[in-house]
């Protein structure tokens, strides 16, 4: 499932740098496509990318996720003096179950950050930082 990657815009925030582990999420997210690992000897699926399974130590391979899920916890920035961050206040980081098992933290967008709540549910899309890596980002499900 393929969803929206925006580009054009300045990224200034840290860029995260794709290693021999990690690429194949980096180059799905920059196609605008959510993968988490998933073992085929045990189907434990995992996130962050690992070299091996956190179960049963095989080597994992690549699911492509819905881009779906909820809201698991959350906090609401209100300070940071730190640029560029300073400039997004207040913004929201969450843990976001995916509706295939794994979590992953990520910002919440597209809502006033008083409106984000546990259970709510949320859609991934990207944001272009850098040639050939996106950023995961999420707002609430059909905005």
């Amino acid at each position: 499932m393929t969803h929206e990657v925006v580009t054009g815009n300045e990224w200034t925030k840290p860029i995260p740098r794709p290693d021999a582990v990690s690429a194949p999420y980096w180059e799905a997210a920059a196609r605008g496509e959510l993968v988490v690992q998933e073992c085929p000897e045990c189907g434990n699926r995992q996130f962050y990318p690992r070299a091996v399974c956190t179960d049963c130590g095989a080597n994992p391979g690549w699911l492509t996720c819905t881009g779906h899920g909820t809201v698991h916890t959350f906090t609401v920035i209100r300070q940071n003096h730190a640029k560029p961050f300073k400039d997004e206040l207040p913004y929201v980081v969450a843990i976001v179950e995916l509706d295939e098992g794994p979590r992953m933290m990520g910002n919440v967008t597209g809502c006033e950050p008083d409106d984000v709540g546990i259970g709510m549910p949320v859609e991934v899309y990207f944001v272009t930082a850098d040639e050939g890596v996106a950023v995961p980002l999420w707002r609430p499900r059909g905005a």
